[in-house]
């Protein structure tokens, strides 16, 4: 449960895979965390991600919202292609190299990826919210431009990075979070800080 919404505030809702939930960091060190120091007085940020999910299960997440938390505006990080949703018995996460994806092509993860991208902005238009665009390791922003999404920049190439005004000893290494897998808090408080360069004047 929580309190009802504030007149003239709003819900940011954010979705992805495990690197926006999070996995391996504590709850103050993922890359929503640092988001949702943006603009508190007007906006709530809720993080939905989770580990394994697919662009399929993203959606499913983000119309399971329409009723319940009601978004203002909706921030997709998007995971890699190649996975899928399949439902058995129950709905069932399955990663790009599981064995019943053995006949899914990059082409076919490609127009997977943009039926998706195209759920999202059609529920975006019907519920008149704002959407953002981002991606956790791939970047496949050529295919969505015209679109707010964060081009170039992903959670995973974010770092290690060189800035000559602030550095005297380069990074060389990536920031690995405790699972030893996933991307560590560095990579995460990059990546926010990009993402609030290109769009915190749009988050309000």
């Amino acid at each position: 449960s929580w309190d009802p919404m504030p007149e003239g505030k709003k819900n940011v809702v954010v979705l992805g895979c495990s690197h926006t939930y999070g996995v391996g960091l504590e709850d103050d060190q993922h890359w929503v965390h640092f988001l949702s120091q943006h603009n508190t007085a007007r906006l709530r940020y809720w993080n939905l991600g989770q580990p394994g999910a697919s662009a399929d299960k993203i959606v499913r997440i983000l119309y399971g919202t329409e009723q319940v938390l009601y978004p203002n505006i909706i921030i997709v990080c998007w995971p890699f292609w190649g996975r899928r949703e399949k439902l058995h018995s129950y709905a069932q996460s399955l990663t790009s190299d599981d064995g019943e994806l053995k006949n899914e092509t990059d082409e076919t993860d490609k127009h997977n990826f943009l039926k998706n991208v195209f759920f999202v902005e059609k529920f975006a238009e019907k519920n008149r919210c704002q959407t953002f665009h981002c991606f956790a390791q791939d970047p496949y922003h050529e295919h969505i431009k015209g679109l707010n999404v964060l081009e170039h920049y992903t959670i995973k190439n974010c770092w290690p990075y060189w800035d000559k005004f602030q550095q005297r000893v380069p990074y060389n290494e990536p920031s690995l979070a405790s699972d030893g897998e996933h991307y560590g808090i560095e990579h995460h408080e990059r990546f926010a800080k990009l993402f609030l360069e290109h769009f915190g004047a749009k988050l309000r």
